[in-house]
C-alpha cells in the first residue's frame, strides 16, 4: 500500500485501547512511525507492547482508538486485513509448524496454488533459495524446522515476513533468540529493508541494538504512551527510567568477594563430560552458594552441556557426579528426585518450561506434585501456601494462583518458571538465558533473587548471552569454545573484553590454576 500523501506517516494509531477483562493491555496509545523509518517499541514486560503488534497484526480488534496507514483509517479485524494494508509480522514466539519442512513453511499460509490446483514446486524453490541468499540465510529448505535451532527458526521468521513484501515490517523481539552475528545479520536486513522505504516497527529490550538500528522510539509504561521521539535525544537512563517509572543505578548486585573452595567437595561435577554433537570432555565443579557461568556463541555446546546435567542428553563419555558421588541420570525426573534436587529453566519457556493453558500454581506444583497429595486426594491449601510463597519470592501477580500461565507477560512467565524450582526447593539450578525477552525492571528483580539464592546456599549453573550479566552476577565463568572449556575466568581476570575473546577462539588462553575445572590447586 504506497501514501496518496507523502507527508502522511506510514503508521499512525491514536487512542489504541484494548482491556482483557479487568486488565488494559493498551490504554489510548499514540504514536506515528515516519515511512522508511525504522521505530522502537520499549516498554516492561505486560506494557502494552506485544498487544500493540498484535493490534496492527490484526490478530486481536481494538476496543477504541483508531489506526491509520499512509494516512488512510482501516480496520484490521483479521491477519489477513493486515496482510491486505502491507503489513506482515514476525513474532518472537515463533509460528512455524515444526513438522514440516522449511519450504513448506515458507509457502504458509497461503501457497501459489495454479489455476489447475497444483503447485510448482521447482520454480517456488528457486524463489525461496534466491530470497535466502539475498537475505544472507544459508538454511537446508528441506530440513525440518524442529531440527533447527531455535535463532535458525527466528531467522526464518523474518525471512518468511519478508517474502510478502511488506510496506510495514513489525518485528516482535527478534533479536531475544539471536546473539553476535546473528544480531548483526538482523541489522543489516533492518537496514536494507528501511533502504528500500519498508517501514519497521522494532520491539526490544536491549538497548544498543535499538540505538544501531532504529530511529525514533515510543516508550510504553503501564499501557500508556509516554514518551515518542528521537532516540539520539534521549540517554540509556532516561529511557530506563521512563520505562519503569524510576531510576535504576546499578541494575546487578554489588561484587562479592572472590572465595577460597580448595578442599570443598562441589555440589554438582563433571568429569571429561562430552555430550551431543558439540561438547567434549568438559570438567566442570559448582560450589555450594556459587553462580557459575558458561559463556560461548550459540551451538559451542552449551545445549547439550545443561540437557546433560537435566537428564535429556545421552552421556558419550565421562560421567557427573553430585557431592563427589557418581550420579546416573537416566531422564528429567532423576534430576528433579528430591535427593538430587536440580531444577531447569530452559531457553524456550512457552515450549520447554510451562503448560501454557494451566494456572501458574498448578504449573509451579507439577515437578513435586506427589508431595501435596493426601492420600488420593490433592492437599490444595499446601499447595496454595507453597505456591504462595514462590510467587511471592519471584514477585508475580497473585493472580498466577489461578489465570493461566499463557495470559501472562513474557516476565511473569519467567518468573513462574523459576517459582516452580523454588517450590520444588530445587538446590541447584540449571539456568540457559533466563533473561532472554525480559525487560530492564524484570532483570534487575531477577538478578536479586538469584544473589539471595546462592547466599542462601544455593548453587547455580548460569548460561547468558548477554556477557555483562555473566560478568557482574558469576563468580567465575567457563568459555565454550568448539565444544570444549577452554578457559575460566575469575576475579580481576573476569572482564567482557576477556569473555569476548575467549569466545571467538582467542588463541593466548588464560592458564588459571586448575584451568580445566576453575579450581585451585593446593600449594
Amino acid at each position: 500500500m504506497s501514501s496518496a500523501n507523502g507527508s502522511a506517516p506510514a503508521v499512525e494509531v491514536e487512542g489504541l485501547t484494548k482491556a482483557y477483562g479487568p486488565t488494559v493491555a493498551n490504554d489510548e496509545v499514540s504514536f506515528s512511525v515516519a515511512p522508511g523509518r525504522v521505530h522502537a517499541l520499549l516498554g516492561e514486560n505486560g506494557a502494552g507492547k506485544s498487544t500493540t503488534m498484535k493490534l496492527l497484526s490484526g490478530l486481536v480488534r481494538p476496543d477504541a482508538g483508531s489506526i491509520h496507514i499512509y494516512g488512510e483509517q482501516i480496520s484490521l479485524g483479521t491477519a489477513r486485513d493486515a496482510h491486505a494494508n502491507g503489513i506482515q509480522t514476525a513474532f518472537q514466539e515463533l509460528t512455524l509448524v515444526p513438522d514440516l519442512t522449511v519450504l513448506d513453511n515458507m509457502l504458509l499460509p497461503r501457497a501459489p496454488w495454479t489455476p489447475l490446483g497444483t503447485l510448482n514446486r521447482a520454480r517456488i524453490r528457486r524463489e525461496v533459495t534466491d530470497h535466502f541468499e539475498a537475505l544472507d540465510l544459508q538454511v537446508d529448505l528441506d530440513a525440518l524446522t524442529s531440527e533447527l535451532t531455535l535463532a535458525v527458526r527466528q531467522k526464518i521468521e523474518i525471512a518468511r515476513a519478508l517474502s510478502r513484501k511488506p510496506s510495514i515490517l513489525l518485528l516482535d523481539e527478534p533479536t531475544s533468540a539471536l546473539s553476535g552475528s546473528d544480531v548483526d545479520w538482523l541489522g543489516r536486513v533492518i537496514a536494507e529493508a528501511s533502504g528500500q522505504g519498508i517501514t519497521v516497527l522494532f520491539i526490544s529490550h536491549r538497548m544498543p541494538e535499538v540505538r544501531a538500528f532504529c530511529d525514533t522510539l515510543t516508550i510504553l509504561r503501564n499501557g500508556k504512551s509516554v514518551h515518542s521521539g528521537k532516540v539520539a535525544d534521549v540517554s540509556d537512563a532516561e529511557v530506563v527510567e521512563m520505562i519503569i517509572g524510576r531510576s535504576v543505578e546499578n541494575a546487578f548486585p554489588p561484587p562479592r568477594a572472590p572465595r577460597d573452595t580448595s578442599g570443598e567437595t562441589p555440589v554438582l561435577a563433571t568429569r571429561a563430560l562430552s555430550a551431543g554433537p558439540k561438547l567434549k570432555e568438559a570438567e566442570i565443579a559448582l560450589q555450594r552458594g556459587e553462580i557459575l557461568g558458561i559463556a560461548g556463541l550459540q551451538g559451542m555446546g552449551q545445549e547439550a552441556l545443561f540437557s546433560a546435567l537435566f537428564g535429556q542428553e545421552h552421556l558419550t563419555a565421562g560421567h557427573i557426579e553430585l557431592d563427589g558421588t557418581p550420579l546416573h541420570l537416566r531422564a528429567p525426573s532423576d534430576a528433579m528426585h528430591p535427593s538430587v534436587s536440580i531444577g531447569f529453566v530452559p531457553e524456550e519457556r512457552k515450549t520447554q518450561g510451562l503448560f501454557l493453558k494451566l494456572p501458574g500454581r498448578q504449573n509451579a506444583s507439577l515437578p513435586v506434585l506427589s508431595r501435596f497429595h493426601n492420600g488420593p486426594l490433592l492437599d490444595d491449601a499446601a499447595e496454595a501456601r507453597a505456591a504462595d510463597g514462590a510467587f511471592a519470592a519471584v514477585e508475580v501477580d497473585g493472580r498466577a494462583h489461578y489465570l493461566p500461565a499463557g495470559a501472562f507477560s513474557g516476565g511473569n512467565q519467567q518468573k513462574i518458571v523459576l517459582a516452580k524450582w523454588l517450590v520444588a526447593q530445587s538446590r541447584i539450578l540449571l539456568l540457559f538465558d533466563p533473561t532472554r525477552g525480559i525487560d530492564v525492571g524484570t532483570k534487575e528483580q531477577l538478578y536479586a533473587l538469584l544473589r539471595a539464592y546462592s547466599d542462601a546456599g544455593g548453587s547455580v549453573l548460569f548460561h547468558s548471552t548477554e556477557i555483562p550479566e555473566l560478568v557482574h552476577l558469576c563468580d567465575r565463568v567457563g568459555v565454550l569454545y568448539e565444544g570444549r572449556l577452554s578457559r575460566w575466568l575469575q576475579g580481576g581476570d573476569l572482564t567482557e573484553n576477556a569473555i569476548m575473546e575467549a569466545t571467538l577462539g582467542g588463541s593466548d588462553p588464560l592458564h588459571l590454576s586448575g584451568a580445566r575445572t576453575g579450581q585451585k590447586e593446593p600449594a
